[in-house]
């Protein structure tokens, strides 16, 4: 039997999570708009200053190989309570991002299309947002029309927490969850639109 950590190594073992699971957004917020855009064109142009992002991969999890259930508990910007028992019976998408962050923009319209897609069909989106406060979330939101809930994460808890699931998330990321709850599927960086329609499009019919 694999040994375990001492009670008293927990405390510095979670430091040391913690400050990798943030390191990604600790980075100064800039303003955008729409029209003029400047972060968004830097990640069409490839270039990654100022924000830290995974590399595009995509891991997929057959049902053999899932693990437990996630556990979540958030509260959304508009303060409705965010469980674990929300994420059963549901395929759920679990973005995380921030306002600043310029792949986060370029997959934002995405997001939004493929959240309006596929609400019929059993599937809900919720965002995580590492970084930004409400005012600056919410102008986000009705920049992408996104209309999905986001969670306030400034103190990194959930991003934390979802490393007892998958490797260490970079932001963005997004994660697909089986109407269990478990993990199926891990976006690292810019979700794809194709891609991530396909992944969610084979959990419909996996869980029919």
């Amino acid at each position: 039997m694999p040994s375990h950590p001492s009670d008293s190594s927990l405390p510095a073992r979670r430091h040391i999570l913690r400050s990798a699971a943030l390191f990604a957004v600790v980075l100064p917020l800039a303003a955008c708009t729409a029209s003029e855009d400047p972060l968004a064109e830097q990640a069409k142009a490839g270039n990654g200053k100022n924000y830290i992002a995974g590399d595009g991969s995509v891991q997929e999890y057959d049902q053999a190989s899932r693990g437990k259930p996630v556990e979540l508990n958030g509260t959304t910007y508009e303060g409705k309570t965010i469980d674990s028992a929300q994420l059963t019976g549901q395929i759920t998408v679990l973005n995380f991002w921030y306002a600043a962050c310029a792949p986060c923009r370029l997959e934002a319209p995405h997001l939004a299309k493929l959240s309006k897609a596929f609400k019929k069909k059993g599937v809900q989106f919720f965002g995580v947002n590492v970084r930004d406060g409400h005012d600056t979330a919410k102008a986000f939101e009705r920049t992408f029309k996104i209309d999905y809930p986001s969670m306030p994460d400034a103190d990194g808890s959930i991003l934390l927490s979802m490393t007892e699931y998958v490797p260490p998330q970079a932001v963005p990321t997004t994660l697909v969850l089986d109407r269990q709850g478990r993990v199926a599927a891990r976006l690292l960086g810019e979700a794809d639109e194709s891609t991530l329609k396909a992944l969610i499009s084979d959990l419909v019919t996996e869980s029919a």
